[in-house]
């Protein structure tokens, strides 16, 4: 038998939770772990496909992807609405019911042949937490890919301590659909991943969640006790103004834009990977856009399927697109693919993002001083809108959730683009977020806390 480990990454079938622990592994992978990403084969080409802001493809070399094979799936397209993305629980049923059985047959073979197998499993992956709990030298790590803040809302504490700093604790399965609860308690079973886990990982830091992390750390303590607890966020790399993905051959057209705009001046505008806007929402925001007069970058694109490389057909934004661009007269940048976030994010012509508030995308934005627009749409993004606009007092609110059925005007969208680029009260909340920024990657610096947290799992899983 070796006498080294083997790190073994299962992430949940979804865009965000994909990139979070490839993330993570790359970030392993870097200090020299061998690391195993272990996920159906579409998906593990998905997200070595959208990862960003790590350079050479060396990077990803050093993770070895696991094909974890799981039956046929339907992969219809996402609906014309800014709900839930129920067309993905074909997938997600799929996934659960396919997924153990090959985990399982790697996680055998790792353990017989190393000293220690070290599982990091999305939270929602209940069938891997208990794997790496069978294994007679193996030990797993549940990761929270959602804000803590969002994980805490459940208990009565979490909640008071929302409502004491002024974030309306909305019950996240208030934005799920009923079919999703019941698939995540009975067939997914994610609420039993932590007490199953050797310890918690979160995509997090004190900058960001301080209080929240002690409260968590309290009531981890109180109802696990032993298990350890790896504030190790932001996972995604944290990149200098002006820096560029060297993986490709050709760096992205909207950066040699972005090059030739003045600091600070551009809009970054994204809704995700889970949201498709319907149609009319579509004419009135880049109705906005034009009326406001401010440069922009619009990622306009529909949400992924669950297999995203089945054929997706024409684009339905065709017709605007075409009137769009010749109407912004070289004023901004429509993307109709994937675009390199974290590089718009880190350069120095952008200066706010309108976002959905998923928690990557927003964790992105505070790392890099951005502050955001924001406009939710389903599951923890609206509680994440709260915590960023209200008790991080580095965002605006677009619309309340309790309107999402509505249209937003664009009178009401042009206002308050033109609050965060132009007015003084947008520039104070700017200010605020670039000083987030600068404590977030203080936090992923050396000697900073989430830095010193990743070293001291790094030393605890290689004990």
């Amino acid at each position: 038998m070796e006498s080294s480990i083997a790190v073994v990454a299962v992430p949940f079938p979804a865009q965000g939770h994909l990139n979070a622990l490839l993330h993570l592994s790359l970030q392993l992978a870097s200090r020299g772990l061998p690391v195993h990403y272990a996920a159906p084969a579409e998906h593990a080409r998905q997200a070595r496909a959208r990862v960003h802001g790590w350079g050479a493809d060396d990077a990803l070399r050093a993770v070895r992807f696991y094909d974890l094979p799981i039956a046929a799936y339907a992969s219809p397209p996402p609906a014309d609405a800014a709900g839930f993305p129920s067309h993905l629980m074909p997938l997600w049923e799929a996934f659960t019911a396919g997924a153990p059985a090959p985990l399982e047959a790697l996680l055998g073979a790792l353990s017989a042949s190393h000293r220690r197998v070290v599982v990091l499993y999305d939270i929602a992956n209940a069938f891997a937490a208990e794997a790496a709990a069978r294994l007679p030298n193996g030990e797993g790590f549940g990761l929270v890919c959602t804000s803590l803040s969002t994980l805490l809302g459940r208990t009565d504490a979490g909640s008071r301590l929302m409502r004491e700093r002024g974030v309306d604790c909305v019950p996240i399965c208030t934005y799920m659909t009923e079919e999703f609860i019941e698939y995540a308690s009975k067939r997914a079973r994610s609420g039993q991943t932590i007490p199953s886990s050797a310890g918690v990982l979160t995509n997090t830091c004190r900058a960001l969640e301080g209080e929240f992390i002690d409260l968590f750390a309290e009531e981890l303590a109180v109802s696990a006790a032993g298990k350890k607890l790896f504030n190790v966020g932001p996972l995604n790399p944290v990149l200098d103004a002006g820096s560029s993905d060297q993986r490709s051959n050709k760096r992205h057209d909207c950066l040699d834009w972005l090059d030739k705009q003045p600091p600070a001046t551009v809009l970054y505008v994204s809704f995700g990977s889970t949201t498709s806007l319907r149609g009319e929402q579509v004419t009135e925001l880049a109705a906005a856009l034009l009326d406001s007069k401010q440069r922009f970058v619009w990622v306009l694109r529909d949400a992924d399927r669950g297999n995203i490389f089945t054929d997706r057909g024409e684009n339905r934004h065709a017709k605007l697109l075409s009137e769009f661009t010749e109407q912004t007269g070289g004023r901004g940048v429509v993307i109709t693919g994937w675009a390199p976030q974290l590089e718009i994010l880190a350069h120095g012509a952008t200066a706010a993002f309108l976002s959905h508030c998923g928690w990557n995308s927003t964790i992105e934005s505070m790392s890099h001083g951005k502050p955001i627009l924001a406009w939710p749409m389903h599951s923890d993004q609206p509680l994440n809108a709260e915590l960023v606009c209200k008790h991080l007092k580095a965002g605006i609110l677009v619309r309340p959730m309790a309107k999402q059925r509505e249209v937003v005007p664009r009178a009401t969208i042009r206002e308050v683009i033109e609050k965060i680029m132009v007015s003084d009260e947008g520039h104070q909340i700017q200010q605020r977020a670039m000083a987030l920024g600068e404590a977030v990657r203080s936090s992923a610096a050396v000697g900073g806390a989430s830095r010193r947290d990743l070293e001291d799992f790094i030393a605890h899983i290689t004990r």
